[in-house]
């Protein structure tokens, strides 16, 4: 089940490439794709409207998977959830997308701007940039863990931040300019695609997307949020 997430603001981005916990740094670090723990990943602020959407996708999307589960016994409400209120009073939510699947390296998240051009699989998005954010609903029941997770799909920026500690202290001078320093947000062709949904390459900011739906071998491979 696909989902937008509307004119949420983003925090902690870890989509310019797949990361993973290192337990000795204490932090998130870039990762291979096929390491153990590696993804890309994202969590974001909501307003009570936002929740309160999200909160009610994500209990019918558990309520039709139990409904279609005859093997086991469902709860009758999630024990997990993909969203929690945190200790200065904001609720968060977080999506994430492994970076590998049954030993399949995982397409990066797709990255667009306000104009749906498409942005590198490498650009930085940054925390407090206000973005759309597609996501799968993917309900799961383990036998001893039950809830529902997000599986990040793409993200389109509305609003890019300035990246924090990121101070420039020089005055602009004649010399080296990047050539594609003005192009990223500009209307130029999109960077080349990744590789094509069912034949189309996905693009859920169109106005007609059609219906995704994860394999059942990667529905309850997700790691549980949280």
């Amino acid at each position: 089940m696909q989902h937008m997430i509307s004119g949420v603001t983003a925090l902690y981005p870890r989509l310019n490439g797949t990361y993973k916990f290192d337990t000795q740094e204490n932090k998130s670090v870039k990762c291979h794709a096929l390491d153990e723990g590696a993804a890309f990943e994202m969590s974001f602020k909501l307003d009570e409207a936002q929740a309160k959407e999200l909160h009610q996708v994500c209990s019918q999307a558990y309520a039709n998977a139990a409904a279609m589960d005859t093997k086991r016994k469902w709860p009758d409400k999630p024990t997990n959830l993909p969203y929690k209120r945190n200790a200065d009073n904001d609720i968060v939510g977080k999506c994430k997308l492994k970076g590998s699947y049954g030993g399949d390296v995982t397409q990066p998240p797709k990255q667009v701007d306000a104009a749906r051009n498409r942005l590198p699989d490498d650009f930085m998005l940054t925390t407090n940039s206000k973005v759309n954010v597609a996501v799968m609903i993917v309900p799961y029941n383990t036998g001893s863990l039950n809830g529902v997770s997000l599986r990040l799909r793409a993200v389109q920026v509305l609003e890019l931040a300035e990246l924090e500690g990121g101070d420039d202290p020089f005055d602009k001078v004649d010399g080296f300019v990047s050539p594609n320093s003005d192009t990223i947000f500009s209307n130029a062709q999109p960077a080349q695609a990744s590789k094509p949904v069912n034949g189309q390459d996905y693009d859920p900011f169109a106005a007609s997307v059609p219906s995704q739906a994860p394999s059942s071998n990667d529905v309850f491979d997700d790691d549980i949020p949280f």
